[in-house]
């Protein structure tokens, strides 16, 4: 080979190697414009709920650029590759726009958009019984036998809520001709009571035999409960399902207040010892004593009154109530003058 003819090969290796190089710059800054549009697009969508974009990732790695330098300009690959990368810059740039046109779907018939978000967690509506602030009351420890230690003498179930929720439990109680309250003759041995903080008995209304009382979300109440009678009387109670002595799910079984002849009781609060309580106060249904301490709102909005009577008793034999039981309604003739 000639010199002339080596130096013509030469120049055609380098021109070849050159254009080579230049090919490879340019597929490489088209690959590398493709993925910064990609992150621009990841980026975008991120700040833009209301543009929906497909994030795909193409790692430009250093084998895959070293791929490419072995390519020659005007090689059947190197047009192939060409046409694969215009094909696919358009193609991705036709689905950026596509996508970020779409508008969002339409929620289902009956349903909201709100449905697409976080939502708060759902709260029963009405009122519960809160741990309220801490209240002096002293009590003393006294010995008490029951009569029946299981079966009280009886039994009394106080239904609280605000008012619209009064209206409609008591829209949904079937009237009933029965005693309310106490059952039975011990009506005459107790009378129990639920006042606010100002003392004054909390309105309601009785329905069969079912007693409703409304209540005001942040008011104060209290249990009263006057013995009317000549006996000493233990007095069970409960507020939403739990014990006001111990705080725990109440029972018959448990111990409670026992109260003197003709005295009242008042129980302002779950007993947190022999000095204080933890104030009764309405409050919202999540904020209830029940559902902060045991997660559990089924019994939310009743209080329960179980009253016993002392071992050696019997409450009918009372003079009044035998007075009354023995009464005579035909005891004479005619009516006389006074």
């Amino acid at each position: 080979m000639s010199r002339q003819e080596k130096d013509s090969a030469a120049f055609d290796l380098a021109t070849h190697d050159c254009v080579g190089r230049g090919a490879e710059r340019g597929i490489y800054l088209m690959l590398l414009r493709i993925s910064k549009s990609l992150e621009l697009v990841k980026s975008a969508s991120t700040d833009n709920a209301d543009c929906w974009c497909f994030l795909i990732h193409i790692p430009v790695a250093q084998g895959s650029r070293l791929a490419v330098c072995d390519l020659q300009a005007g090689s059947l690959r190197y047009h192939r590759l060409m046409s694969a990368c215009r094909f696919l810059s358009l193609f991705l740039l036709g689905l950026i726009l596509a996508s970020c046109s779409t508008p969002l779907p339409s929620p289902a018939p009956g349903t909201t958009s709100e449905a697409s978000y976080a939502q708060p967690p759902q709260d029963r509506p009405g009122l519960g019984t809160r741990w309220g602030e801490t209240r002096k009351s002293s009590v003393d420890v006294t010995n008490f036998v029951r009569a029946v230690p299981t079966k009280p003498l009886a039994t009394a179930a106080i239904f609280y809520n605000d008012r619209a929720g009064i209206e409609a439990m008591a829209a949904a109680s079937q009237p009933q001709r029965v005693w309310p309250v106490i059952a039975g003759p011990a009506a005459s041995l107790v009378s129990v009571a639920l006042r606010d903080q100002n003392g004054r008995i909390l309105p309601g209304l009785i329905v069969g035999d079912r007693w409703f009382v409304v209540g005001e979300e942040g008011r104060r109440y209290s249990i009263v409960v006057r013995n009317q009678s000549e006996l000493r009387l233990e007095v069970v109670l409960s507020v939403d399902g739990l014990d006001v002595l111990d705080g725990r799910p109440a029972s018959v079984r448990k111990r409670g207040y026992v109260v003197e002849p003709h005295r009242k009781l008042v129980v302002d609060g779950f007993r947190q010892s022999s000095e204080a309580v933890a104030a009764f106060r309405f409050g919202p249904v999540r904020e209830s004593y029940a559902h902060e301490k045991y997660g559990n709102t089924r019994n939310v909005g009743v209080i329960g009154v179980a009253i016993f009577n002392e071992f050696g008793t019997n409450p009918w034999t009372d003079r009044e109530v035998q007075k009354r039981l023995h009464a005579n309604p035909f005891p004479g003739g005619f009516a006389t003058p006074p």
